[in-house]
């Protein structure tokens, strides 16, 4: 079950950080899979699917946003956005989901950070900040 966890914690990030839509068949397979771990009712799962297709809709907005401008956002800078839009997710995610789905979530969020997901290069070396000297 943690493997599950991981493997849709990876793909719920996927889409957001790399401001790609995925293809119809692959989202319906990955909100089916959220469904399941998080045991969510029909109305759930159509609730929580509009919040995070907004939470992904921001996510590619902001990248062509930037990517329009000519200008590339550094890494803390994409790294405060994605958290602000964590919260706004989790704040929308908080009347839909009992507490414990809500933890659950949380969990799965977490997961993804702590295994390489928004991490470039997929090591947590390759994600920190180049140092200063």
């Amino acid at each position: 079950m943690k493997a599950s966890i991981l493997a849709v914690a990876a793909l719920l990030c996927a889409g957001a950080v790399l401001a790609q839509t995925p293809p119809a068949p692959a989202a319906a397979s990955h909100m089916d899979n959220l469904a399941t771990l998080l045991d969510l009712t029909d109305a759930q799962k159509t609730q929580v699917q509009t919040i995070l297709q907004a939470e992904h809709a921001k996510m590619k907005e902001a990248f062509e946003q930037a990517k329009a401008s000519g200008t590339k956002p550094d890494w803390q800078q994409m790294k405060t956005l994605h958290q602000q839009i964590e919260q706004e997710t989790l704040q929308k995610l908080t009347p839909v989901l009992s507490a414990t789905q809500l933890k659950k979530f949380q969990i799965i969020q977490q997961s993804m950070h702590g295994h390489g997901h928004f991490q470039r290069g997929g090591s947590p070396a390759a994600s920190a900040p180049p140092a200063q000297s």
